[in-house]
């Protein structure tokens, strides 16, 4: 590695996977990239990745396989073969509390903790660990892009700079004059707070200024900026803490929280399901950000009352998208008590919140995938997700999702989530239900010869 590179290039980490795979140790592969041994250790261990490379002949990896005590975790899982009693099914090791992997002791031996260059790797039947050069560095790729998102700014110091900012743009005053008087309490630069000012994160916007409105504003790009309010939002929040959490309180049910995208830069649909009666909730919001997912809790926080929120909404698990970057809106309310808890799924594990993914795909008979929202109004949506909870569930006992969550929360909370009742004779999946024209399917083409 150069020395005045202070990150991994994709040809460093190539040649850490042939060391590795050659033997050599972290010393000699540091030595010959010019770097500490710790780093390139450290590399290695955050950046290995599991494989069941060869487990199908052991699929259970668990060290409590021989005298297992725990059955029928998975029995009433989507796909469950009905083969716990038996331990042979590996969906347990996801399951189980108990569960505890067996551990190769020649793997925890070797260099960086990976399964690279075993000799016994074609006839090892346990979970593997290998360091891959290519997923590494997509992996630190997708690291880099989310740490350069976002605003620096927080909270605190957002308030703070519109103080300064909106009360002398009601005045008349410019920015680049705000700025100037006010030089030595800035706690960014000028450029900094201009873009702060346009992109929406100040009380003041840009048809408050005299002159903006004389300047034709800049091209964008068809996919609006997304702005991270809260830096390491998913700290203490992840979903192994999630499952620790869930051990503790066993009895807490979960809400599953994630978007529906319409137009890209357009407005979008929050969704929120309760696994346990198969309901969803929508709610439409203006842009793909985490201030509008904040304000739809603090409407429901005043609809709800303090309460009926803390019984609906004890949990809330979702998924590692910007607009959910800042839980702590979410978990507290607006006079900071708190109200919630949050976590979230694993990136590209959507099987962890699977059943609001299929929900969605009823939604998706109302609002197929391409349509715009920008048209559509709440009660529109609300009327859809009134016909969407009328639909009758199999794995509700034949039951609505509206019966089964009023049976469990009362009637008035569905009204106040903004769910009416509907008569499942009536139900209708079509988008014509909220007036969106359907595409046609086919489309008949005559071919002229000649």
């Amino acid at each position: 590695m150069s020395e005045r590179n202070k990150h991994f290039t994709d040809a460093d980490r190539a040649y850490i996977e042939a060391g590795l795979r050659a033997g050599k140790t972290i010393r000699e592969i540091a030595d010959a990239l010019s770097h500490d041994r710790t780093t390139v250790s450290r590399e290695v261990r955050k950046h290995a990745v599991d494989s069941r490379k060869g487990t199908h002949y052991s699929p259970n990896q668990c060290t409590r396989r021989a005298d297992c005590a725990v059955c029928g975790l998975c029995r009433d899982r989507p796909g469950c073969r009905r083969r716990c009693a038996a331990c042979r099914d590996r969906r347990c090791n996801d399951l189980c509390p108990m569960y505890g992997r067996i551990e190769c002791p020649r793997r925890l031996s070797r260099p960086g903790m990976v399964c690279n260059g075993c000799p016994d790797e074609g006839r090892c039947h346990l979970l593997k660990t290998f360091y891959v050069a290519r997923e590494a560095h997509k992996a630190y790729r997708a690291t880099l892009s989310e740490a350069r998102s976002g605003i620096e700014a927080g909270e605190s110091e957002l308030a703070y700079i519109d103080g300064l900012v909106s009360p002398g743009i009601a005045k008349g005053q410019s920015l680049h004059h705000i700025f100037v008087a006010n030089r030595d309490r800035f706690t960014r630069d000028e450029r900094t707070v201009s873009r702060y000012l346009h992109d929406g994160h100040l009380s003041a916007k840009r048809g408050d200024m005299k002159r903006s409105c004389m300047v034709r504003p800049r091209r964008k790009r068809a996919k609006e900026r997304e702005y991270k309010v809260e830096k390491g939002c998913r700290v203490g929040r992840t979903y192994a803490d999630y499952m620790a959490f869930m051990e503790e309180h066993p009895d807490t049910h979960v809400v599953m929280m994630d978007l529906v995208i319409g137009r890209v830069g357009g407005k979008c649909l929050l969704t929120l399901h309760f696994p346990e009666a198969s309901f969803m909730a929508a709610y439409l919001i203006p842009d793909k950000c985490a201030a509008s997912v904040g304000a739809v809790f603090d409407d429901l926080w005043k609809a709800l009352g303090p309460d009926t929120f803390r019984k609906l909404f004890p949990v809330i698990l979702t998924d590692n998208g910007s607009e959910f970057s800042n839980p702590s809106k979410i978990e507290k309310a607006p006079d900071g008590t708190p109200r919630a808890r949050v976590f979230f799924c694993d990136p590209m594990n959507s099987n962890q919140k699977s059943q609001l993914e299929r929900n969605h795909e009823i939604v998706r008979e109302i609002l197929p995938k391409g349509t715009s929202f920008d048209n559509l109004t709440q009660e529109q949506v609300s009327l859809a997700m009134s016909h969407v909870n009328a639909y009758v569930r199999y794995v509700q006992s034949d039951r609505t999702p509206y019966d089964v969550f009023k049976m469990h929360y009362g009637e008035d909370a569905a009204t106040a989530l903004g769910v009416s009742h509907v008569d499942p004779k009536t139900v209708c999946l079509k988008p014509s239900l909220v007036g969106i024209r359907q595409p046609m399917l086919y489309e008949t083409v005559t071919v002229m010869r000649k």
